[in-house]
């Protein structure tokens, strides 16, 4: 058994245990917490679940249905859900629906006068409050502005532009008329953002005039510039909006097609008037993209319902959100968290809205927010939670998070150590850690957080209701026709999901065949979501645990193993001299079998010796197995990471094994993958070194 870290004291008063005892009376059942919930939501009744949790979380809609979903219907088809109603994003998000009478549109609980968001620029120098009566009138103006320039259900909008109000505000008035949103970060390079605007053809793109990380402020107007040569000769493109981070606008004259939001938002002549455009429950609304990291980005579309369902699935039933949530998710906008860091909107709390470098102007800086703006609900990311760990730095003892009910992590492998770490010296003990995975592809969690079960240390406390995770056999593929084989719980394999859910993306942008959809989940397992993640359930407490990703599964003399369990020996034994690791395997065309391959990051002033690689593999043979210890472990000066600090194993894989790849924009520091390019020829590069 591992390590119990926490546990609600009263897990009889939340609602997931109210919702858990209302249906047992409905239903006749005797559910006795979580996964007796589960087991029935993916069950052979799995219609009533969803039934009871569309009565639960009453979202504003019109028109009804006649059931959830056809449950005979393949997966791989794309089933509809909830055909007969009709929504809006935007709607939900600004108001409240009467739980009385669903059918009543914009019930404004959510009251005009509380604050809705905070924006927060780096450094804590400015903070800007907007109530939900703030927000209303500006995404109605804007929404207003955009059909008196056109702007109609179906066209496309997108953003390059922080994590701020106003991003928010084109986003809201965007959906409020039907339309589709994509966003993109600052700080991704101008290819990284034409390879997503060139797949989606958006006809306006708002751009921030300025940035703003790390202490420094960036002019993005020659950016401005190189987004509109790009996309200028496509038809569809009306134009770039300059959106002002300062009190004064850049003068953006120089810029082609450029105007600045004041003028485009003179097109509404003031008339800030709300009205929403209804579209069915699996119309498009949001495009996300695929991290890209070794080629073009796939363009993934969700739907309006799906994304409403799953998200007040996870936070209003499991996790208890609702008015009194203060919710922080440090993010850019260019990945899927940054829907999250808006998620807590939709439950009635208030969301801070964070632009800038978590670490200025001191690593206590972002710390210290959460303590004063009484956050109740924190997501970060492991990188973060390490950054604080070496650096010795104990929220606790930073600030008063006795607010502070959840901290959730998500974005890599969470290690056991920092889990602990997080318990022992980290927050206090009545927080807990949310460690939570499923991302982009599906807009939510199939690994998730609970309010009535343990946290143990590693992984997830369990799948997500309502998503029939299970584990396969990875040796077992071939696509359609061909079943995948479940293993027992406690062996390893791949995640994957044996039915449909809501939230299944409902096409990719530029994919008229719909090939590449079914290639990136179906094409391994018949009739299955393979999501491309290895892990193992625990045959007791039902934890999901991650132990890397399937396409970066170490595999030498057919030993299937994650590189996260070369991660967690590391960071336990040798975290005072190694700073970071990166572990992957290498199979060239030549080669008979993988040999697995480990880089050290060392930390300042710390040497990298052959002793100390002796070390690291005598430690993982004896905390692993022998079969676990890498062939080769050599020191290397930088790892591959996302913008998001997310550690990207594949490129370097591909690399090590002799492939010529094309890194994207979306890597922060892609420079650093020509270092690895030497160790494809690694029996040459040893025997050079071996005569020095």
């Amino acid at each position: 058994m591992p390590r119990k870290l926490w546990e609600h004291p009263h897990p009889q008063t939340t609602r997931l245990w109210r919702f858990m005892e209302k249906v047992n009376k409905k239903r006749g059942l005797s559910l006795k917490g979580y996964h007796d919930l589960h087991k029935w939501s993916v069950g052979e009744n799995r219609i009533e679940f969803w039934n009871d949790l569309w009565q639960e979380i009453a979202l504003i809609h019109e028109g009804d249905y006649a059931r959830p979903v056809d449950p005979t219907l393949r997966m791989d088809s794309i089933p509809h859900w909830y055909q007969g109603t009709r929504m809006n994003w935007a709607e939900n998000v600004l108001f409240t629906a009467n739980p009385r009478n669903t059918s009543v549109r914009s019930t404004a609980i959510k009251h005009d006068y509380k604050i809705a968001c905070t924006e927060v620029r780096e450094g804590v120098t400015s903070v800007v409050n907007l109530t939900w009566g703030d927000l209303r009138r500006r995404v109605g103006l804007l929404a207003n502005a955009m059909r008196a320039r056109g702007l109609k259900k179906g066209d496309r909008v997108a953003v390059v532009a922080s994590n701020s109000i106003d991003t928010l505000t084109v986003f809201l008035a965007t959906t409020s008329i039907g339309g589709l949103f994509s966003s993109s970060s600052t700080d991704m390079g101008t290819k990284g953002v034409l390879d997503r605007l060139l797949q989606v053809k958006p006809r306006w793109v708002f751009v921030d005039d300025f940035a703003v990380y790390n202490g420094k402020t960036i002019d993005l107007r020659s950016k401005m510039k190189e987004i509109v040569a790009g996309v200028n000769e496509m038809r569809e493109f009306d134009g770039l909006v300059s959106q002002p981070r300062f009190d004064d606008a850049a003068d953006v004259s120089g810029v082609p097609r450029a105007t600045t939001m004041a003028e485009f938002m003179g097109a509404a002549n003031g008339d800030s008037t709300l009205t929403f455009e209804c579209v069915e429950f699996r119309d498009p609304f949001l495009i996300v993209y695929s991290s890209g990291t070794t080629g073009m980005p796939k363009c993934i579309v969700h739907s309006v319902g799906g994304v409403l369902m799953n998200a007040m699935k996870e936070g209003y039933l499991q996790r208890g959100m609702g008015a009194e949530t203060v919710g922080m998710q440090y993010t850019t906008t260019g990945w899927i968290m940054y829907l999250s860091s808006l998620m807590y909107l939709l439950y009635g709390g208030r969301a801070i809205l964070y632009d800038g470098s978590p670490f200025m102007p001191d690593l206590k800086a972002f710390v210290k927010l959460a303590g004063d703006q009484k956050v109740t609900n924190w997501g970060i990311s492991p990188r973060y939670l390490q950054e604080l760990q070496k650096n010795k730095i104990h929220p606790r003892d930073v600030t008063d998070l006795s607010n502070l009910q959840t901290v959730t992590s998500t974005g890599m492998v969470f290690p056991d150590a920092l889990f602990e770490w997080v318990y022992d010296v980290g927050f206090p003990p009545h927080v807990q850690l949310a460690n939570v995975s499923g991302g982009t592809d599906l807009a939510g969690c199939l690994g998730t957080d609970n309010l009535i079960t343990p946290v143990y240390v590693g992984g997830c406390q369990g799948a997500s209701l309502g998503i029939d995770v299970q584990v396969y056999d990875q040796q077992m593929e071939g696509g359609k026709g061909v079943k995948g084989r479940q293993v027992e719980d406690g062996v390893p394999g791949e995640i994957v999901v044996t039915k449909s859910f809501p939230n299944q993306p409902v096409y990719f942008y530029g994919d008229p065949t719909g090939d590449k959809y079914f290639n990136a989940y179906y094409a391994r397992f018949d009739d299955v979501w393979a999501h491309g993640d290895f892990v193992m359930i625990h045959p007791v407490t039902r934890q999901v645990i991650f132990l890397g990703r399937a396409d970066g599964v170490l595999n030498p003399s057919g030993v299937r193993f994650g590189s996260a369990e070369i991660y967690n020996v590391i960071d336990e034994f040798f975290s005072t001299d190694i700073q970071d690791s990166i572990c992957v395997g290498q199979r060239r065309p030549q080669d008979n079998d993988e040999s697995v391959m480990l880089f050290l990051l060392m930390k300042p002033g710390k040497k990298f010796t052959q002793q100390l690689a002796s070390a690291v593999k005598d430690r993982i043979g004896k905390e692993l197995s022998k079969r676990h210890i890498p062939k080769y472990v050599f020191e290397t000066p930088e790892i591959p990471t996302t913008i998001n600090l997310k550690k990207v194993e594949l490129p370097v894989k591909q690399i090590v094994s002799g492939r010529n790849i094309k890194p994207s924009d979306t890597l922060a520091n892609k420079h650093c993958l020509e270092y690895y390019k030497q160790f494809a020829k690694v029996e040459e590069l040893v025997e050079r070194r071996s005569k020095l």
